[in-house]
Order: C-alpha cells, then structure tokens, then sequence
C-alpha cells in the first residue's frame, strides 16, 4: 500500500500529573503512618513495647537526618556518632550544672542538645569536607574515635564512669509516654525539615554534587558551603536524638554515647529503605528497630541483631540493591505502563508493516 500510514495514539507516558498522584499518595501514606505512631501509647501500654517505640523513633530520626545529608550529597558518613554522643553529654551536663530535677523540663534542653551537636559539625565539617568521598568515609570515622577518647578522658564528661542525668518523678505504666511523645515531635521535625531541603534549590544543589561536584562547581554552586550546611543540619537532628536517649535510658558512658554500631545502623537503615529517597530511611528505621530491640530484650543477646542485619543488606544488595522503596516504586511503574499500553487506542484495521529504506547492493569483492 504505497503511501498508506496508519495512525497510532502513542502510549501516555508518566507525566506530571502520574507523578503529582504517586507523591500525594506518599504524602497520605505516611498522615496515616504518623496518626498510628501518635495512637500507640494510647493503645499499648505495655512498657516493653512503648520503650521499644521510643529507641524507633528515636533511629527514624536520626536515619531521616543521615538521609538528609549522606544521601542527598552522595558524601557517606560514618561519624554522625559524634552527634548523637555529643547531643547526650550536653543535656545531661546542662541538666546537671542547672541542678534541674527530673521531670518535663529537662525537654527543654533537647533542642539546646541539638544546637551543641551543630556547632561541633562546624570544625567537624571544615576538615572532613574539604576532601572527596572515599578520604571523607575514613576522615569520619578517624574524628568518630577521637570524641569517643576525649569522652573517657574528659573531666566534665565523667570519663569512664560516665554521668547520670536527673531521674524523672513519672511512674507507672505511662513512664515512657512523655520520652515516646518527645521523640516523636523530634520525628516529625525531621520530616518536615528534609521534607523541605529536598524540594529547596538548597536541595538541587545537595543532589548535584551526588552528581557531580565538579560540574555544580562549575556552574555556580557553593560546593563546600551547601555540604556544610547540610551536614549541621544533620548533626542538628542527631544531637536531638541523642539528647533524648541520654535521658531515656537514665545514665550514658562514653562507649555507648559514641558507639560505632549507631553510624553502621543509621547507614544500614537508610540503604535498606533507599538511600537517597525521602521515605526510604524511614521504612527502614520503621522496620529494623523494632527487631534489633525486640531480640535484645527477649533474649538478651545483643549482638544476634548485626547478623540478622548482615544478612537483611546482603538480601537487599543481591535482590534489590537500590532498596525497598526504590524497588517498589520501579515495580509499580512497570505496572502502570504495561497498563496504559494496553488500554492505549488501537487503528482501525489490518496492521501495516513499517516501510524499509532501501539497502544498497555491495558490489562483489566490495568491503
């Protein structure tokens, strides 16, 4: 049929509008996920489960906060350690030289906590950010040890012997409500903070350094500006965590405060979820916490939970190496389309071959 064409709607590609639907489904998703969060002390009071709720909390923040800096920058981290422990020395130091009594008001200092935690992601940051990313995963770990020493042989910091913030005056089954509600405000701060850096031009400027750091550089972005500011911001939220444990668990030593299992968990957790993603971090915060607290307490073995994380990252790494919500997501794309393209208007009748250009003969012996 010389000259015949037929005309074929093409399939509707994931445009904005698909987009905008999958991110207010996200956005409904995690209401109902917070609402759940915020009823369950009301609904389980059993303390064993509520301090588990606490320690969740607690890890989705401060994975969210990893998140925020780590994986939107592509620098990985493995000394935000250094804030958590630094947010729990500074509540308790203060709670103490304030000569405060245990009760709703020692709270307040946790934002102080998170303030302290900055400032010292300040010369944290303008040494370990001038290098590029394997040197800055070393850097990290190398300042990790150094706090860690300092705090054992520190005066204020009770060197080994540690210190014992004041004891609050709540009883009862309700004892860890006010912690659980407390961390969950952190939560929620956390949320809406790197909620924000992510639709920000701060946020585009994070992403194209994961990219590529000499192109930003290149066109105009202050590199080594928008890295520090996205690591205070971090070390903000992580020092608010730590503030929180600090006082939660009643007596902080330099081994635990600086623990070097809490930078591998928080990572773990952000690749497990999806690293880089807004809700990845949090599922996976969502889900291995509670594991992790669930067999320490059952059956007082604290380290069987590495193993079962070992295992749970191989699984992720061979299976789904980007993690679950990326998997997910790419899943739930394949399906909208293989959908649309078969709900896409066909042409009335026969199919009609494509035309094919015409091939030029290769003369014999030609190459």
């Amino acid at each position: 049929m010389s000259g015949a064409t037929a005309e074929v709607e093409p399939a509707v590609p994931l445009g904005v509008g698909q987009n905008a639907t999958v991110r207010r489904v996200g956005i409904g998703v995690w209401t109902v996920v917070l609402v759940l969060l915020a009823l369950f002390p009301l609904v389980v009071t059993n303390p064993t489960y509520t301090s588990i709720g606490v320690f969740t909390l607690i890890f989705m923040a401060c994975a969210n906060a990893w998140n925020g800096f780590s994986g939107y920058s592509g620098y990985i981290s493995l000394g935000n350690g250094v804030f958590y422990g630094t947010g729990a020395y500074v509540l308790t130091y203060a709670a103490l030289r304030l000569n405060m009594s245990g009760g709703w008001g020692v709270f307040w200092l946790v934002p102080l906590a998170g303030i302290g935690a900055a400032v010292v992601a300040v010369p944290f940051g303008f040494v370990a950010l001038r290098v590029r990313r394997h040197t800055f995963v070393v850097i990290t770990i190398a300042i990790f040890f150094v706090f860690q020493l300092l705090a054992f042989n520190l005066s204020f910091t009770g060197g080994s012997s540690g210190l014992t913030p004041p004891t609050p005056n709540w009883v009862g089954a309700t004892f860890n409500d006010p912690f659980y509600y407390v961390a969950f405000a952190v939560l929620v701060f956390s949320i809406l903070l790197f909620w924000g850096v992510r639709r920000s031009r701060f946020g585009l400027h994070l992403l194209a350094i994961r990219d590529d750091e000499d192109r930003a550089r290149g066109l105009g972005v202050k590199v080594l500006r928008v890295k520090m500011i996205g690591f205070v911001l971090a070390a903000l939220v992580t020092g608010m965590g730590g503030a929180i444990f600090a006082y939660f668990v009643g007596q902080i030593f330099p081994q635990f405060a600086y623990d070097p299992v809490f930078d591998v968990t928080v990572a773990l957790m952000s690749f497990f979820g999806g690293i880089g993603t807004l809700s990845g971090p949090l599922l996976g915060a969502l889900l291995l916490e509670p594991i992790e607290q669930y067999l320490t307490i059952q059956y007082s073995i604290g380290s069987v939970y590495l193993i079962i994380y070992g295992v749970l990252f191989l699984l992720v790494i061979i299976f789904m190496p980007r993690g679950l919500v990326p998997s997910i997501g790419d899943g739930m794309r394949r399906i909208r389309v293989n959908r649309t393209q078969q709900s896409a208007p066909r042409a009335a009748g026969p199919p009609v071959e494509p035309s094919r250009p015409e091939v030029p003969a290769i003369a014999d012996g030609g190459q």
